[in-house]
């Protein structure tokens, strides 16, 4: 999940630096030629093995793949009455998916509606009809869409609804094919004949190109009145840059004392439940199926299974590069306090916030800092006693920076924006910033 890293993370874009600019040196994506892609003989192999820079992607890639029943097609023989649809891929088929995308399966938790996987490089989730996955680092997410297609014909389901995203990469030369650009991920989506023969999809980029920015594809041929339950669809994302060190510091292996005659498997399960209570997340999912792993030497990733929603947490902690992502796709009505419990919990100086959603779910929604103006924008959270002692400054201010939002395909709405943490001011200084001044007369 995390591998030591040192950089400075000054949101940049991705691509080639096409002139020398003043100001902040960001790099500008440019447009690249479609490549040929005559065949996907290699995706087996996941492309070529890219060896460590010393630099690691931590915000996530995610493909989510929703499947319809084929038309004159029955269900094969159900000899597991509660599994159905793609729940019936067996271990090894799964294996195979995250093979391609270069990660594997650590562990499973369940319940009767979807299965939750703990990955090496993030997160699985698996519904009758729906498959979500997320992987980070320098994985290839993308060469695993043919196999979904193929296994899902041989359990008589097509493809229904495809979502691609991700925000643009902080170390875009890291990446292995086709991940190097939004452009070559575009290119081999569109290029990819077993999926473009259904489907028609596009490519959107939303916020700043000069700050952090979301990619998103979206490619829908959804019959809303064979799946009611997608029209109030939501899933929330939360990527967090430079958590509290005190916070990240918890995420380190070795800061956990070791206990005789406790296997590896022991105190792995056992380091991972104390991080995940001393942290404070287990609080962010009351009632869930918590599946914790504690990484080596830092690093921490959990999923939450509650009825049929799903939350998931990855952090890499290491000082200098530390990131923490939240996501869900619980149907709450108001995501404010949600949003504000993670970022009390972790304490970024900055955070990205990232919303997809059906028309009619983001109706539900009566609470969102996405869509909120003015002071109902901002995020307020208790300052920890060390910033407190400082400063006098009890809270944590977070201004939204940027915003922007699209509506793609049919009903589906894309929305994301910045947040930033406010420099820590102290009491004497916020009653002169709100000190009336007076003319000045020169």
């Amino acid at each position: 999940m995390s591998s030591p890293h040192e950089h400075n993370d000054d949101s940049s874009n991705e691509g080639p630096i096409p002139a020398v600019v003043t100001g902040p040196a960001y790099v500008v994506e440019q447009p690249q030629a479609a490549p040929t892609y005559d065949c996907f003989h290699d995706d087996d192999n996941s492309g070529e093995i890219r060896e460590y820079t010393g630099q690691f992607e931590g915000p996530e890639k995610t493909l989510e793949v929703v499947f319809r029943r084929m038309d004159g097609t029955t269900p094969p023989p159900n000899e597991d009455g509660e599994r159905t649809g793609l729940r019936r891929l067996s271990r090894d088929e799964l294996a195979r998916i995250c093979a391609r995308a270069r990660c594997t399966i650590l562990s499973c938790v369940s319940n009767r509606y979807l299965d939750a996987y703990v990955l090496s490089e993030s997160s699985l989730f698996v519904y009758p009809h729906m498959l979500v996955l997320k992987t980070c680092g320098t994985t290839t997410l993308l060469r695993c869409i043919a196999l979904l297609i193929d296994f899902g014909r041989k359990l008589g389901l097509e493809i229904d609804w495809v979502g691609y995203s991700r925000k643009n990469f902080n170390f875009p030369g890291d990446q292995a094919f086709p991940h190097q650009s939004f452009h070559q991920e575009l290119d081999y989506l569109y290029s990819h004949k077993n999926l473009c023969e259904r489907l028609d999809g596009n490519g959107y980029t939303l916020g700043p190109v000069t700050s952090d920015h979301w990619f998103v594809f979206v490619a829908d041929q959804t019959i809303r009145s064979r799946n009611s339950e997608l029209d109030t669809d939501r899933v929330l994302n939360i990527m967090m840059f430079d958590i509290d060190e005190d916070v990240a510091n918890m995420f380190y292996y070795n800061n956990y004392d070791e206990k005789k005659g406790e296997t590896k498997e022991e105190e792995t399960k056992r380091i991972s439940h104390e991080q995940t209570v001393r942290s404070g997340i287990n609080a962010l999912c009351p009632g869930a199926i918590i599946d914790p792993c504690a990484f080596e030497p830092c690093g921490y990733s959990m999923n939450a299974i509650l009825f049929r929603s799903y939350s998931t947490i990855h952090i890499t902690p290491e000082s200098g590069s530390s990131y923490c992502s939240f996501e869900t796709n619980q149907k709450v009505g108001s995501y404010k306090s949600l949003i504000s419990n993670v970022i009390r919990t972790f304490r970024p100086k900055r955070f990205v916030l990232t919303l997809m959603a059906d028309e009619a779910g983001l109706a539900q929604i009566k609470e969102n800092p996405l869509t909120s103006s003015g002071e109902q924008s901002k995020i307020v959270v208790p300052a920890p006693r060390v910033i407190a002692e400082s400063t006098g400054a009890k809270q944590m201010l977070y201004k939204r920076s940027s915003i922007a939002s699209i509506q793609v395909e049919d009903d589906c709405c894309c929305m994301m924006g910045n947040w930033v943490l406010t420099p820590a001011q102290s009491p004497e200084q916020l009653r002169r910033a709100s000190k009336a001044r007076g003319m000045t007369v020169a």
